[in-house]
């Protein structure tokens, strides 16, 4: 695994059911799919857009969903369907000039290795499988989809000195 440099990161990249989201994936009668988004993800997200930090949504599975939510949030790059993370993740980091010691990336499951394994920064929230534990250097003592996703945008804003103004900007308004 690469060292820690969080001054260094750029990009964060986050996995989508498990991270997210609680993982549960809720289909009717009818075929209609549903997912539970926490609120505070959701600012913590645009925060970090704010703050320079372009977040990534790379996930294994394609829901529409997902696509309402980035429009949402205003995340401009989302990859569904995506087998081999890796691939995706290296092209988005050649495409945008940089190094993979300039990215994070959250991630839940064993699909999440192969991109946590050489970024700066591996994220995981605190029920990720054993095996991501393991090579994550922050976990969030929160569960994917339960504000998991805030506590790794604060750890990240916080070890790049940027939090305490982001702070100031709400007390002032």
């Amino acid at each position: 695994m690469i060292s820690l440099d969080i001054s260094a990161i750029k990009l964060v990249g986050f996995d989508v059911d498990g991270v997210l989201t609680d993982g549960h994936i809720i289909i009717d009668d009818d075929g209609r799919e549903s997912k539970n988004f926490y609120s505070r993800d959701g600012l913590g997200l645009k925060i970090l857009k704010k703050a320079g930090l372009e977040p990534i949504l790379l996930t294994g599975r394609a829901s529409r969903l997902i696509e309402i939510r980035a429009k949402d949030l205003g995340i401009s790059e989302i990859h569904q369907k995506v087998d081999e993370k890796w691939l995706v993740f290296q092209a988005i980091l050649k495409r945008r000039g940089l190094e993979p010691h300039q990215a994070a990336f959250a991630g839940d499951d064993l699909i999440d290795l192969p991109v946590m394994t050489r970024v700066g920064l591996a994220l995981a929230p605190a029920d990720a499988v054993p095996e991501v534990l393991a090579v994550a250097h922050f976990v969030a003592s929160a569960s994917g989809g339960r504000g998991a996703v805030r506590q790794m945008i604060e750890f990240i804003l916080k070890g790049q000195r940027l939090w305490s103004g982001i702070v100031k900007r709400y007390l002032t308004d």
